[in-house]
């Protein structure tokens, strides 16, 4: 342990470690990245895509080591008991901070398959990561805002067609997918700019997780609800890095998909539109619930 050691210091060995983890687990998976391209037949395939899973569970094991290293972290972990890494699940969470990513990463490796994040397909020309987004097979995916739809309505249905086929390389594979529902970190101002009804949440954005049903609900064993609870206060990445992060609060609620939300279009059907978010709005609600007790157990 390096609690001894100056807060900045930690901070400074921490993201080296970061950076040099990075760097040692990105040049395997580029080269296995380049056997992918090289040999497109099934069993080449299945083994590749096996060695870089696993390449990116080395990665959050490693980023796991240095964490524990830095400081000692207290955790409240409840309602992991029904996962399965041979299932498919679409993750969702409320948004405090950019540390969320890596506590979730954190709890959830080799407890299910590793998170991958639905990205912008522009971001795949991003130096270094956007290769090691493909290469995890991550889901790229192309959506056209309703002014350009006004303007081209031919595109319509494009994007999801799109995300479609890059989500069709999960068939027959357990598969993490995540979302932050809320869409932004949460933070005082936004909140009070929202008019939100929530005393701990934005606003949920339904199109998101509407949108990852449409293109791969069949796929999904299951929506794993997160809330995450920060008792001291949200923290900041180099809170992290510095070892500041004292206590951590998680609780996952495997929520089941109901048939009627599987296969339809968000965009185009406005009785399923208000449906789905009248859903979301209650799962928010609990999540608002849930929070306010998680404050009043673990104060700051």
């Amino acid at each position: 342990m390096l609690d001894s050691l100056p807060a900045a210091m930690r901070g400074v060995i921490a993201s080296l470690l970061l950076g040099l983890n990075t760097l040692v687990c990105c040049a395997p998976l580029f080269v296995v990245s380049l056997f992918k391209l090289c040999l497109p037949f099934p069993a080449a395939q299945r083994l590749s895509d096996w060695l870089m899973s696993h390449i990116h569970e080395a990665w959050i094991s490693n980023n796991k080591a240095w964490m524990k290293l830095i400081g000692h972290t207290r955790w409240h972990i409840s309602g992991l008991e029904g996962l399965d890494y041979q299932h498919s699940y679409l993750i969702t969470s409320n948004h405090q901070s950019w540390v969320d990513i890596l506590v979730l990463q954190y709890v959830l490796n080799r407890r299910i398959r590793p998170l991958k994040f639905f990205l912008k397909q522009e971001l795949i020309w991003v130096p270094v990561i956007g290769l090691a987004w493909w290469a995890l097979s991550f889901p790229f995916m192309k959506r056209y805002s309703k002014a350009y739809l006004a303007k081209y309505p031919e595109k319509k249905g494009e994007d999801l067609e799109t995300t479609r086929k890059s989500c069709a390389k999960f068939r027959g594979k357990p598969t993490g997918i995540f979302n932050f529902v809320e869409g932004t970190r949460f933070t005082k101002a936004k909140h009070v700019q929202q008019n939100s009804p929530f005393r701990y949440l934005l606003k949920p954005k339904a199109g998101g997780i509407a949108f990852v049903l449409d293109a791969m609900g069949e796929q999904l064993q299951s929506i794993v609800n997160v809330t995450l609870h920060y008792p001291a206060g949200r923290p900041g990445f180099w809170d992290l890095l510095c070892g500041r992060v004292k206590e951590i609060v998680v609780h996952f609620e495997e929520v089941a998909i109901a048939p009627q939300f599987i296969g339809r279009n968000y965009d185009q059907d406005d009785a399923y539109r208000l449906e789905f978010q009248q859903w979301i709005n209650q799962l928010w609600e609990e999540k608002d619930v849930l929070l306010g007790r998680m404050h009043q157990q673990y104060p700051g």
